[in-house]
């Protein structure tokens, strides 16, 4: 009879990533993700913001409710191309860098329309503001006869003495965060150890039997 053949585990070789302890992943994300992000705060130039104000102040035939949803109203028509056109020669930039630099923001609470600008000049993010806040004004105040609200200067824009742009010290913080989320995430989902593969070798086959004498030993 054959016998039947045995299974041997052969022991794999462990793989260079599987032998490194768990806590590598995270550490090597935490350094990785820390010197891109104060890389990038090192080499992005800081840019500045400033912010100008303007209030809608209701006319004859109107009330404070009016005024409020025209200030909505304003807040959005602020950054078109008919606002824009009007602010920049005062603003000493093309209506391009207006429309990339200048945002605005309403309160539901309030009638009043925030204009902010963000430039690499603190200067120039100020006067940008305060351009785009006046054209504003112009624009609101022509048409005052038919929507009996007008716009009123509220806050000029003061020069920024600090960039609104994180430090690298924040950059590198932020980096490193992400960079251990993301390392330990990997770790979550690095396969395990899988069991060891099975070889077929074949049985040892014993040798033959002493022939004994049919007649019996004498």
């Amino acid at each position: 009879m054959t016998a039947k053949p045995t299974r041997h585990h052969i022991a794999p070789r462990p793989s260079r990533l599987r032998a490194l302890p768990p806590w590598s992943l995270v550490a090597a994300g935490v350094l990785t993700g820390g010197l891109l992000g104060g890389g990038y705060g090192v080499l992005k130039p800081p840019e500045y913001t400033a912010t100008s104000y303007v209030v809608a102040v209701p006319g004859e035939g109107a009330d404070t409710a009016t005024a409020l949803g025209f200030a909505q109203a304003y807040g959005r028509i602020a950054t078109q191309v008919a606002v824009l056109g009007d602010a920049q020669e005062q603003a000493g930039v093309p209506v391009s860098t207006l429309r990339s630099g200048v945002r605005t923001a309403t309160s539901p609470d309030a009638p009043m329309v925030a204009v902010s600008a963000t430039s690499a000049d603190p200067a120039r993010a100020a006067a940008m503001a305060d351009a785009v806040a006046r054209a504003l004004t112009r624009h609101a105040n022509a048409a005052k006869a038919a929507t009996h609200v007008g716009l009123l200067p509220f806050s000029r824009a003061v020069r920024p003495s600090e960039p609104a742009t994180p430090s690298a010290g924040t950059t590198a913080l932020v980096g490193a965060s992400a960079g251990g989320l993301l390392g330990a995430l990997a770790l979550l989902v690095r396969p395990g150890r899988r069991p060891a593969p099975e070889r077929v070798l074949p049985a040892r086959v014993p040798g033959p039997a002493v022939a004994v004498d049919a007649h019996g030993q004498r």
